[in-house]
């Protein structure tokens, strides 16, 4: 997978988010470091139970539900190949 920052903007509830999501490699798999407007950095790590990318940390209950969500789809997205499976490094 790409390394790369991926910034993308949501509107939720009329309230813009601007999104800097940085993936980086922990053992087998892909997390990121996301930021959304002027937040502190927040972890995102796949969760097999829920099937989705899920905030993880002390800190992690301070991001609003639906912004959350909103960047779970979009992390999915990116580490998906647009048939549901995941890319392969």
């Amino acid at each position: 997978m790409n390394m790369q920052p991926v910034t993308f903007d949501l509107l939720l509830e009329q309230v813009p988010y601007s999104i800097r999501a940085v993936p980086y490699p922990f053992n087998n798999e892909t997390r990121f470091r996301v930021r959304y407007n002027d937040s502190p950095e927040f972890v995102f790590a796949w969760d097999e139970e829920a099937e989705q990318f899920i905030a993880i940390g002390d800190e992690a209950s301070t991001i609003p539900d639906e912004v959350e969500e909103a960047v779970a789809v979009r992390l999915l997205q990116i580490v998906t190949d647009g048939k549901g499976g995941l890319i392969e490094d």
